[in-house]
């Protein structure tokens, strides 16, 4: 796969959100759960879909399915696209979701590309979605600059030694519970599924998917893509909830700013102020008291941002 032009992005509830939104999509967020249980996913009906995490291993790899079956998506009409992308699978697994779930508002832009690609296969689909140039444009928006990466350095053969991360999307479309991995030949079905049942029944087949790994292996991150909070909280009149939703917002905000940033320059011009500071005033004995003196006013920061 050839991931040319397509850049790495973090995988940050607040990242997926904004770019979610970036791309048209209307009233729906990504939360990341800090337990896998059936009660924490409920508590955030209504709920479309997750997003799973892992550490990509070969060994893992080779046992595919976690007892369901491949199905055909065109005949089941199922939006399914092969991964043609490495860096692109996070972006790849949140549109799995989106496009499968007919109560979500796409915005125009998806809703075009949504019908441009019914009718095709995975392969198709997957070609499509890498050379688009809206979405890449925008997954793109959301990576770190990285000015020290080395181009020279060609992909290498991965192994289970590298820290190579998938994302894969579960979703309940039409009463079954499907497996969306754009590295498998076709969705894979769990089992019917309501909607209601859908928080037990994925987090069953994502105990056998972590069964795959040693006990000792602990990467794994769940997300979930569901309604937006804040309208939720809104129409109920829950003001307290919807304040600190707004505050999550807020501070989401603030650290998508912040990745777009590139601070080398700024890291280098207060190294250089700070060795020249310290050569001037005496050396190590210097350099400590600046460190000091550098810790008490972050220290006064913080309990003055507390007050």
């Amino acid at each position: 796969m050839s991931d040319s032009g397509w850049n790495t992005i973090e995988s940050d509830a607040g990242v997926f959100t904004e770019l979610i939104e970036t791309l048209g999509v209307k009233a729906v967020q990504l939360d990341e759960l800090l337990t896998l249980d059936p009660t924490s996913l409920s508590a955030l009906a209504p709920l479309y879909g997750v997003i799973f995490l892992f550490k990509w291993t070969q060994s893992a790899a080779s046992q595919t399915t976690d007892g369901g079956v491949y199905v055909p998506e065109v005949e089941h009409e199922i939006f399914f696209a092969r991964q043609k992308i490495q860096n692109a699978c996070a972006t790849q697994a949140i549109l799995s979701v989106l496009m499968n779930r007919e109560e979500i508002k796409l915005g125009s832009a998806l809703d075009e590309f949504k019908s441009f690609t019914t009718g095709f296969d995975g392969e198709l689909r997957g070609e499509t979605i890498s050379n688009s140039d809206l979405i890449r444009s925008t997954h793109n928006s959301f990576s770190r600059p990285t000015p020290f990466v080395d181009e020279s350095i060609a992909p290498r053969t991965a192994t289970d030694d590298d820290d190579l991360y998938h994302f894969i999307a579960y979703v309940p479309i039409s009463g079954t519970l499907y497996e969306l991995d754009g590295l498998q030949p076709a969705p894979i079905s769990h089992g019917p599924c309501t909607d209601d049942e859908f928080p037990e029944k994925v987090v069953e087949v994502l105990y056998r998917r972590i069964a795959r790994y040693d006990a000792s292996e602990v990467r794994f991150n769940l997300l979930a893509v569901c309604a937006d909070r804040r309208e939720l909280w809104s129409n109920i009149g829950d003001f307290e909830r919807l304040e600190r939703e707004n505050e999550k917002r807020a501070e989401w905000r603030r650290e998508n700013i912040l990745r777009r940033e590139n601070f080398v320059g700024l890291i280098a011009e207060m190294l250089k102020y700070v060795v020249d500071d310290v050569v001037e005033k005496g050396g190590d004995t210097a350099f400590e008291g600046i460190i000091d003196q550098a810790k008490e006013k972050s220290a006064q920061r913080y309990l003055q941002s507390k007050t």
